[in-house]
């Protein structure tokens, strides 16, 4: 992970190296899996994690086994993209797909990313508000201006290692507190494994599906797993890389399993167990000092803290993606086209948040907006993936596009089922 981090700051200058595969080889791919990882271990997933431990205690762990599973499929699939085209999601759509088609699509995903910014920067103010008592606007004006500074900078290239490994600790201290909580195992086995959806439950499991499968990663993974190229032109190197991403993308997302059902399992255990539905972050935080000990909510306000902002770096870089694939072009921050995008992703979500009046609520309809657009994101890259035209003779198999579709049909319909229940 560290060894990307470094080859990320060199970008395609090495395009032409060509790796000699070595038993030690694989590590050198090991990186572009958890930076997307870091994308759905963000303060929106934190929200729709507690909201549902704390409402529905354990039920609701299947959602997010079922999440991850499809994330694992589409981030695989849509990074073959990137290796076997050399174009990033969005680019490959500007390429392929006639203008009255992708324009709409991108602009929905354009919103998507607006959407996951919205949550990011948030819950960064929300942290801010705990850790110094900051006003939640003005905490997300300094996390904003944070963010464009370390993307538009270039410095947050030089502070990725530190921010996924502090994550990282993040994920360890959920895992830690759960040695602390009194966890019912059986009850969390029979969650995981066992599809239910409680009576008023339907928008939270869209937010966990939101919050898991986000559009705006599929995007960001299928242009950052390029800076992995050596030799386009080297059917081995090819190979090689479809073999190692995947080893990548199964062991990232595996984590963001891990982090996401801890999260439920904390909630379920300290506030559903005394039947306290959370509706504030800032709520569970205090409420953890008494059931978890003083220590583990400071650790809470720190983590959501770094999750914020590592996560708005992921969510800016997407839209950047996002936005100049409308011109055809890779994600490049001296462009103007990928600077615009990151304007647009992150300052309209700041201006949104000026607007909303409950910070919580706002998390879990931002991740429960990303539910809806993900069916577009997916179906677009059902078809590029599939077309020989696109991917020549790495195009999905019939096991493949049966999955990929699978898919895209079983978020559409928990979407119809989530209008149903809204008009109900």
């Amino acid at each position: 992970m560290i060894n990307f981090l470094k080859s990320f700051l060199k970008d395609l200058l090495k395009k032409d190296h060509k790796p000699g595969f070595g038993g030690l080889e694989i590590i050198k791919y090991i990186g572009p899996g958890f930076l997307v990882t870091v994308g759905f271990i963000d303060p929106g997933n934190w929200a729709s994690n507690i909201a549902a431990g704390s409402s529905f205690g354990y039920t609701l762990l299947w959602m997010v086994t079922l999440s991850t599973i499809m994330l694992i499929i589409l981030q695989h699939n849509v990074a073959h993209l990137g290796i076997a085209t050399g174009l990033c999601l969005s680019e490959a759509a500007h390429k392929f797909i006639k203008p009255v088609i992708y324009k709409p699509l991108l602009t929905s995903a354009m919103l998507a990313s607006i959407s996951t910014s919205l949550a990011e920067i948030l819950g960064g103010a929300i942290a801010l508000q705990m850790l110094f008592k900051v006003p939640v606007k003005i905490g997300a004006l300094l996390i904003t201006a944070l963010i464009v500074f370390l993307l538009l900078s270039n410095t947050y290239k030089r502070l990725e290692k530190w921010i996924i490994g502090f994550v990282s600790i993040i994920g360890l201290s959920f895992i830690y507190e759960l040695t602390i909580a009194d966890i019912s195992w059986h009850e969390a086995v029979v969650g995981w494994v066992t599809p239910s959806i409680p009576q008023g439950a339907m928008v939270i499991v869209m937010s966990v599906l939101g919050a898991v499968v986000m559009p705006h990663n599929l995007f960001l993974h299928s242009e950052i797993i390029q800076s992995r190229q050596w030799n386009l032109k080297d059917e081995q190197v090819i190979k090689q890389q479809l073999k190692y991403e995947f080893t990548d993308t199964m062991l990232s997302m595996i984590v963001g399993w891990a982090i996401n059902s801890a999260m439920i399992l904390m909630a379920a255990a300290t506030f559903h167990k005394q039947h306290i539905a959370v509706s504030e972050l800032q709520q569970a935080r205090e409420m953890l000092i008494p059931l978890l000990g003083k220590a583990s909510a400071l650790v809470f306000a720190l983590a959501l803290l770094f999750a914020g902002i590592s996560s708005t770096i992921t969510s800016g870089m997407a839209g950047a993606s996002i936005f100049a694939g409308f011109f055809g072009e890779p994600l490049d921050l001296k462009d103007n086209h990928s600077r615009l995008g990151v304007y647009i992703s992150l300052f309209l979500a700041l201006m949104a948040i000026f607007f909303i009046g409950d910070p919580f609520k706002g998390l879990i309809i931002s991740q429960m907006i990303l539910s809806m657009q993900l069916p577009f994101t997916i179906f677009l890259q059902l078809y590029l993936t599939t077309s020989k035209k696109v991917m020549g003779k790495y195009a999905n198999s019939k096991w493949t596009t049966f999955l990929l579709f699978t898919i895209g049909a079983v978020v559409t319909y928990l979407n119809v089922m989530l209008l149903i229940s809204l008009l109900s």
